[in-house]
């Protein structure tokens, strides 16, 4: 193999790739933050913060697959040089996005009664409202930030997307500081003051990448906000065909980790606080991975424009490489260091702590175990997106974590007596179907000549 011709595609794939890495650990960081400070205020509310941020990810995961979807989309009408597609995916995906956070917000305001049938405490289910409540009028801010940093990405503009969300991590958390425990003369408000942080920063974040969006020059052209008002009804249709099925696929993912926070609250409550930490932990890698994978959508999308096969080829390979390399250095931190790193998030004082630890510690074993196939699931999506194929990968994505992952996790947790470790075997299985099959029908289609066909095979 001549590796030499890789170099070009590494370089290009960490330039565009890094800054969305950074940019998404930025906003993990962020959760990070909410979650440390937490467990320093106080367990319960610790556990309701894993639950409330649950929620409302679900609910954020159906909506994302309009500003994900656009990605690929405007990524290929760029190298076709197709300036009217560029602008109207865009807005329409915009469009999308306030339409469908509007249509969810009754769902986050009586989330209390939602969380209390599927089993949770009536304290932690009533903590996580407050925090619904309020933080469910964030949703508009984050999906449009969603879809304006893919249309940063796709013009391989995401540099800004990374100061902007390094930027809210220290705001957030002198906000937390203040409103969360009532310093500085403010009411101690606990969750709902961590609720208020993440919103303020949400929008403050929206309008800064909105400006650079209408100054960057290089994207004046495609005039995004100009006459922004006017509906597209065909290109809406679009969008939202295309979206969807990301967004459900988003939602089957999310469903299974989400599902294993709601199992994991059947157990008991300081087990439900040890799996937020060590899954929160796994989802800073999983950042990477993310990164990554919206660098091969754009890779691959571009290629998909210039209907060049071998590009998406040398693409494909070189981020699948770069991912599974992370994937390694991530499996010895979670091997070497769990104490360690689950002692960051919790006050070393706490009665509970030294329990939470064991516990927690012990999850990141198993964390260690699909940090491979997690990475590999995510790149396959990432690749399919940047060829417009999202409805088989929906399918794919359900029968993975509904109908291995969920049934796996929950007959090892409580079937088997397994317990906490159960869940999270549960979910290493799910991964590993997904991670087999997304990547299987990537290359299969790719040496099938599919992916440089006019309309993808779906």
């Amino acid at each position: 193999m001549n590796f030499v011709r890789y170099i070009p595609h590494l370089r290009a794939t960490l330039a565009l790739g890094l800054p969305l890495v950074g940019s998404h650990l930025a906003r993990m960081a962020i959760h990070v933050a909410d979650t440390v400070m937490m467990g320093w205020y106080g367990v319960t509310e610790l556990a309701a913060l894993v639950i409330a941020v649950s929620f409302f990810n679900i609910l954020f995961f159906l909506g994302m697959g309009f500003g994900i979807g656009v990605m690929g989309l405007i990524a290929t009408a760029i190298a076709r040089g197709d300036e009217v597609e560029v602008r109207r995916s865009a807005r329409m995906a915009l469009w999308l996005s306030v339409i469908y956070a509007v249509l969810v917000l009754p769902a986050m305001w009586y989330s209390g009664p939602i969380l209390l049938a599927v089993g949770q405490k009536p304290d932690v289910a009533q903590l996580a409202q407050d925090y619904l409540r309020i933080e469910g009028v964030g949703l508009i801010a984050v999906l449009c930030q969603l879809t304006l940093n893919s249309y940063l990405a796709a013009m391989e503009r995401t540099q800004v997307v990374l100061w902007i969300a390094l930027a809210g991590l220290p705001v957030v958390i002198f906000l937390n500081w203040v409103l969360i425990f009532g310093n500085m003369g403010m009411p101690e408000m606990g969750v709902r003051g961590a609720a208020i942080a993440a919103v303020v920063v949400q929008y403050v974040g929206l309008l800064a990448i909105a400006a650079y969006a209408a100054w960057l020059p290089v994207a004046r052209k495609y005039r995004l906000f100009q006459r922004f008002w006017r509906p597209d009804r065909a290109e809406m249709r679009a969008v939202f065909l295309l979206g969807l099925p990301i967004g459900l696929t988003m939602v089957a993912e999310g469903g299974l980790f989400v599902g294993s926070n709601v199992m994991m609250g059947w157990i008991g409550t300081r087990e439900l606080a040890a799996h937020g930490i060590a899954l929160q932990l796994a989802s800073l890698t999983f950042m990477l991975h993310l990164g990554m994978s919206n660098a091969a959508t754009v890779r691959v999308g571009q290629a998909k424009g210039r209907g060049d096969a071998l590009g998406m080829r040398d693409a494909g390979i070189t981020v699948t490489v770069v991912s599974a390399v992370i994937a390694v250095l991530a499996v010895a931190a979670f091997e070497l260091f769990p104490r360690q790193l689950v002692g960051l998030y919790l006050d070393a004082t706490h009665a509970e702590t030294p329990a939470i630890i064991e516990i927690a510690a012990a999850l990141l074993f198993y964390a260690g175990l699909f940090q491979l196939t997690d990475a590999m699931q995510v790149i396959g999506l990432g690749l399919l997106r940047g060829v417009q194929d999202t409805r088989v990968p929906m399918v794919i994505a359900a029968v993975s974590y509904w109908l291995v992952g969920i049934p796996v996790a929950y007959g090892l947790a409580f079937i088997a007596g397994i317990g906490p470790a159960g869940l999270w075997l549960g979910l290493v299985a799910g991964l590993t179907c997904a991670a087999v099959l997304l990547m299987r029908r990537f290359w299969r289609g790719l040496a099938r000549g599919d992916w440089t066909r006019a309309v993808p095979t779906v």
